[in-house]
């Protein structure tokens, strides 16, 4: 009897003590909370609640590299438009198809006629190449200073490019050019190219002085000799600087006036004198007193020139 008391205990319906279930049953068989206990039948606090942690998902090879992938873009990008901009800003503003050579000279003539390469006006910044080198004519850009360009000296690193003073040449000024390659970068001959400017003679026929469009002194390469002066049209070169047969071209080509109009220049800085002198020697009469309209470089006249002019002389060139 006393071995069947368990069973009979355990179908009482008797309550256990607590902490204590039959083995092999768990909280939801028995019908109550899952519950600990000490080792004497105390009841143990339950457990502290705590926070799972998902393991984040790695980011992909692609994702690890966007950023600096796109940095990388962008610093190359930048680079690339540096290289460009410097690239561009080292490039000459004109080239040359061919460097002219020295003609046979003419009994009683200076110098030589070169081809005509046009007088069309570009913009600021656009590259010319000239078909003829040291060019006498052709395209150039229309926007003072840097087109006519101030007369002056300008050094052998100075910015002085034909597409700047082919615009004086077309307003009847002189340009005179000096190679340093071939020898005329030294001090003495440097010092006899600025006397040039100071010395220079007012024109033949509008009798404009030096320093409103005459003279420009440049260092320029691409040519046959170690100087060249030139005029529209009109080139003449020399091995040996002469000052006074500088002149003398600018004088007698750089205004010409026949039958009563100008054949030289293509704008002239004044309108036809009532009694032109013949090409080549001074006017016999003041220009016209009311000069072409001009677009005016903004430069100061240099030294008085050797020959004064006579009568009044306008005080810019005249606009193309």
């Amino acid at each position: 009897m006393s071995q069947q008391e368990p069973k009979a205990r355990k179908g009482s319906g008797q309550s256990q003590p607590a902490g204590q279930r039959p083995a092999g049953s768990s909280p939801q068989q028995t019908g109550r909370p899952r519950t600990s206990s000490s080792p004497t039948g105390t009841p143990r606090a339950g457990r502290r609640a705590t926070t799972r942690y998902r393991q984040q998902q790695q980011p992909t090879t692609m994702q690890r590299l966007r950023t600096p992938a796109l940095v990388a873009i962008v610093i190359a990008a930048i680079g690339l438009i540096a290289v460009f901009a410097v690239t561009t800003a080292a490039q000459p503003a004109y080239a040359c198809s061919t460097i002219d050579s020295p003609a046979p000279t003419v009994q009683g003539e200076l110098g030589q006629v070169q081809p005509d390469q046009g007088n069309q006006h570009i913009a600021v910044g656009d590259k010319v190449t000239y078909p003829i080198c040291p060019p006498a004519s052709g395209k150039h850009i229309n926007a003072p200073p840097r087109g006519p360009i101030p007369p002056r000296f300008y050094g052998p690193n100075d910015d002085a490019v034909p597409n700047g003073w082919i615009h004086n040449l077309e307003h009847g000024g002189v340009v005179l050019l000096y190679s340093c390659d071939k020898g005329a970068c030294d001090a003495a001959t440097q010092d006899q190219l600025k006397a040039i400017v100071t010395g220079l003679p007012a024109s033949a026929v509008c009798q404009t002085p030096a320093g409103v469009i005459s003279p420009v002194v440049a260092h320029f390469e691409q040519m046959p000799t170690k100087f060249a002066a030139l005029i529209w049209d009109r080139a003449m070169y020399m091995d040996t600087l002469d000052p006074q047969q500088v002149y003398d071209f600018y004088t007698r080509y750089a205004e010409k006036v026949v039958d009563g109009r100008f054949v030289a220049p293509p704008e002239p800085q004044c309108a036809v004198p009532s009694q032109a002198a013949p090409s080549g020697s001074p006017a016999a009469s003041a220009p016209a007193a009311s000069p072409v309209a001009s677009a005016v470089p903004d430069v100061s006249p240099a030294a008085s020139p050797a020959a004064s002019p006579a009568g009044s002389a306008p005080a810019s060139p005249a606009s193309s």
